[in-house]
């Protein structure tokens, strides 16, 4: 059986460049595509068997590497690992303690990525040549690739975010399957039938739940609800 391989990216150039590196370099390899955050849930509801799933953080709906923690969570038999075009320690160490099987900076040459994605088929750690080295007064643990899937004591670091701070109420900000998970949880309906309705399973529903509540910056379903309804020129209950 074929190893799959899903690489969500919204550059379109950069993931066909993948694609063609991996398909020349690798036999026995199916590299699938998504280009948002609706797409890659998608694929990873309905294709079967992904191996592993590359992840770029700033691609449209994925707003925070909590949110990844949370997709990592529900497909336990993927590798996923972070795609950036920073490098920075805590940036990788960010993609470890949330469990992510590693972290591949976009600037690495074609070589360095088809081990790291060749290390992570074989459910090794991967992280850059020059992160395992660590620094003066370094005081955390370094993984290493040749060992088995080991996680950091502490998931303290955060992504640094590159977009705007966002306007409370911006419905611009989510994905159009955000928008409509939003409009049924407006309803009042729990996730069970919203999945029943948009044809999705009840966990990725709850991932867009989840990712609609951060990016509108409210902290339960009903004032969730209460901004959709003030958006909409009603009055609240």
């Amino acid at each position: 059986m074929a190893t799959r391989v899903l690489i969500a990216d919204g550059q379109g150039f950069y993931r066909r460049g993948i694609r063609a590196a991996l398909e020349s370099a690798l036999h026995d390899i199916e590299v699938l595509e998504a280009d948002c955050l609706d797409m890659t849930l998608a694929r990873l509801d309905h294709e079967p068997d992904i191996d592993v799933c590359l992840v770029d953080l700033h691609m449209p709906g994925l707003l925070s590497i909590n949110l990844l923690q949370d997709i990592v969570a529900l497909y336990p038999h993927t590798h996923f690992a972070v795609l950036s075009a920073s490098m920075t320690r805590a940036d990788v160490l960010a993609a470890l303690a949330a469990g992510l099987h590693g972290f591949i900076c976009k600037l690495q040459s074609d070589d360095e990525v088809i081990q790291a994605i060749s290390d992570l088929i074989s459910g090794r750690i991967y992280v850059p040549l020059s992160m395992t080295v660590a620094p003066s007064g370094f005081c955390g643990e370094v993984p290493n690739r040749d060992q088995g899937r080991r996680l950091l004591p502490t998931a303290s670091f955060e992504f640094k975010s590159h977009a705007q701070d966002p306007r409370a109420g911006d419905l611009d900000r989510l994905t159009k399957r955000q928008r409509e998970v939003l409009s049924l949880i407006a309803e009042g309906l729990p996730n069970k039938e919203i999945a029943r309705r948009l044809n999705i399973s009840e966990a990725t529903t709850k991932i867009h739940a989840g990712a609609l509540m951060r990016a509108l910056g409210v902290r339960n379903r009903t004032e969730a609800a209460v901004l959709l309804r003030g958006w909409l020129g009603e009055q609240c209950p």
